[in-house]
């Protein structure tokens, strides 16, 4: 078993109140599932979080009775159940982002779909398992209003992500690796990852350092530090002061 370490913290809303986190994790004998719930694009649907709650749930219920069941079916598998008991119907769902880790004695998987990244680190460096349609669809103009969102939510000519549709699932980012080539694993919803990829205050070997010497938590308040420093968002230009965070450790290494 590796050792698993972990740091959550809610963020605020985008009229800069605190409201309750809409990441959540689980930790299954032989897998961690890290989900984070998109803000809706409407108001009359339920918020990301409800549904991430969800989701997480189904899913690891899904892992524990078939642990060796493909990623991509069971993720399926799990959206299916949770549209059908929720009445939830493609395109007109709460959404979220899913990564998951699974290991046995041989080999360590990683499914990422949406903004939250798995790196796994070894001889070979550093592997970034990230799913980049949504930052690149951002990046280009092309989100600019909630229809933007809309039309672009699970089109193939967009970005795939965990509602009602559960094809999304096998538009997963997959990476695999033999279990003794890998050291350790990190896990991060875009609250932190905006520390490596947009705020440019550390790389990924950084991250990892941090966390393993002074905990999860360093890497956390390293992020809200930087946007303590810029409260209106004037250096960094985002929606909210301050994302909900998770950053899962896995250290295969002991």
């Amino acid at each position: 078993m590796p050792e698993i370490s972990t740091a959550e913290r809610a963020g605020v809303g985008s009229d800069g109140r605190p409201r309750p986190t809409e990441d959540h994790i689980a930790l299954l004998d032989q897998a961690v599932l890290v989900l984070d719930g998109a803000t809706s694009p409407s108001p009359d649907l339920p918020p990301g979080g409800w549904y991430a709650h969800l989701l997480r749930d189904q899913l690891a219920q899904e892992l524990r009775t078939n642990p060796q069941e493909d990623l991509g079916k069971a993720l399926a598998t799990a959206i299916t159940a949770v549209a059908k008991d929720n009445g939830l119907t493609p395109g007109n769902s709460p959404s979220s982002t899913v990564s998951i880790l699974r290991w046995n004695d041989s080999e360590i998987e990683a499914l990422v779909l949406a903004d939250s990244p798995i790196v796994a680190f070894g001889q070979f460096g550093a592997d970034v398992v990230s799913d980049d349609r949504l930052l690149s669809l951002r990046n280009n103009g092309l989100l600019q209003t909630g229809a933007d969102v809309r039309q672009k939510r699970n089109a193939e000519d967009g970005f795939w992500v965990a509602e009602a549709d559960p094809s999304a699932a096998h538009k997963a980012v997959r990476r695999s690796w033999s279990r003794t080539d890998v050291d350790a694993v990190l896990i991060a919803t875009d609250g932190v990852a905006i520390g490596v990829d947009e705020y440019g205050l550390f790389a990924w070997p950084e991250v990892l350092q941090l966390a393993k010497n002074k905990g999860p938590e360093a890497v956390l308040d390293a992020v809200r530090a930087a946007e303590n420093d810029d409260p209106h968002a004037v250096r960094w230009p985002r929606a909210k002061r301050h994302d909900d965070q998770v950053l899962v450790l896995a250290d295969f290494a002991g």
